[in-house]
C-alpha cells in the first residue's frame, strides 16, 4: 500500500539531510497518515488512509 493520502493525493517528498560539514544524504519526508473509517451512502463502512492535515481541514469544515 502506497504512502499516499486517499483524499488529497499527498505523498512522499524527497530531499537532503545537510550536515554541519555540508555533506548531503538523501532523506524521505513521509506524510502523517492516519487510518479512519468512513460511512458510505449504502450503509457500509470503509477504511481509508488520510493525512492528519486533511483530517483537520475536514473537521474544520464540518463544524461550521
Amino acid at each position: 500500500m502506497a504512502r499516499v493520502c486517499q483524499i488529497t493525493g499527498k505523498g512522499v517528498l524527497v530531499g537532503n539531510n545537510v550536515s554541519h560539514a555540508n555533506n548531503k544524504t538523501k532523506k524521505r519526508f513521509l506524510p502523517n497518515l492516519r487510518t479512519i473509517r468512513i460511512a458510505l451512502e449504502d450503509g457500509t463502512t470503509r477504511r481509508i488512509r488520510v493525512a492528519a492535515s486533511t483530517l483537520r481541514t475536514l473537521k474544520k469544515q464540518n463544524s461550521k
